[in-house]
């Protein structure tokens, strides 16, 4: 059997990392031989995460096809947000908790595809499926993940597996208060002094194929909006130039703060009155607009821009 490499998405969060580590090592249990790598570096928040519990990140890979025939995907499933060249390798296992867009294979799949709050709890039932033991550091990994994807389980994208997930790991983990934990670990990402304004407004973004239109939506955790918007006149010179660069229409940031779970959106480039549209309200003389209690990209944001661009 050749090796299979295990990924997430492009500009990985700590879920696309982390599943992609517990789905190979869940894999190699049931005797494949596969390596969990990624699509780009740790994030601040990960990096946290990853020393809390001991590990090392996956070797980041920028092709696939030049080093396997099969790859198995994680945390993704839309193309242009996976390997460059995922056209050129067959795609054997899928485990996601987004959208299927655009996503099509030659052969028949191992897919798993749930709507919870984040990939790694559909893998943690995975393992206890199979009856398969979860190390306490990857326990711990998997553990931040769910905190990541569902912010504290305050998002709206929790689920009740999430939940039950969340009590299970951080037992296996050994972690007694895991509020307190994620708090720490959430605060790690949002340290936005160290960050450039790439990574602000591109560090965690995902490009959507919208009525034609391609748009690119950035979101980025804070403990103050302020932070974010007193550096709004280099944020936007820096989506202005990844708009150029890779021929977005339009270009929304999403600041949103975690201690209270309000966002501000920041929106670049046309048609912006199909912003508009999808939340209902104006954009502000500063292109901005308030959106309380948004902090879902997957099912706050992209589901009404879908309808605004394509109903």
């Amino acid at each position: 059997m050749s090796k299979e490499l295990v990924f997430g998405h492009q500009k990985p969060d700590t879920d696309a990392i982390t599943a992609a580590m517990a789905f190979s090592y869940f894999q190699n249990q049931l005797g494949y031989e596969t390596e969990a790598v990624a699509l780009g570096e740790p994030n601040d928040e990960t990096k946290f995460a990853l020393k809390t519990f001991g590990m090392k990140a996956p070797r980041v890979i920028e092709t696939a096809a030049n080093e396997v025939d099969k790859v198995m995907l994680v945390d993704h499933n839309e193309p242009q947000q996976s390997v460059s060249d995922i056209d050129k390798v067959t795609v054997t296992h899928l485990v996601d908790h987004h959208r299927i867009a655009g996503f099509e294979t030659a052969q028949p799949l191992w897919a798993t595809v749930r709507p919870y709050g984040c990939v790694s709890t559909i893998i943690t039932e995975l393992f206890q499926e199979k009856h398969i033991n979860i190390p306490a550091n990857l326990a711990g990994m998997m553990l931040s993940a769910i905190i990541s994807d569902t912010l504290l389980l305050k998002s709206p994208t929790t689920t009740d597996h999430d939940r039950e997930a969340v009590k299970y790991l951080a037992k296996v983990a050994g972690v007694e208060e895991y509020e307190k934990y994620g708090i720490e670990m959430l605060k790690a990402g949002t340290n936005l002094g160290a960050k450039s304004d790439a990574d602000i407004v591109d560090g965690d973004a995902k490009t959507f194929e919208l009525g034609g239109k391609k748009v690119r939506i950035g979101q980025v955790n804070t403990v103050d909006l302020d932070d974010v918007f007193a550096r709004q006149a280099d944020l936007e010179n820096q989506m202005q130039s990844l708009m150029n660069d890779n021929g977005y229409d339009l270009f929304l940031l999403i600041a949103t703060n975690i201690l209270n779970s309000d966002s501000e959106l920041l929106v670049i480039g046309d048609p912006a009155e199909k912003v508009e549209t999808a939340f209902g309200k104006k954009l502000n003389e500063k292109n901005r607009m308030n959106l309380p209690g948004v902090v879902s990209r997957k099912k706050q944001v992209v589901p009404p821009l879908t309808d605004a661009f394509e109903g």
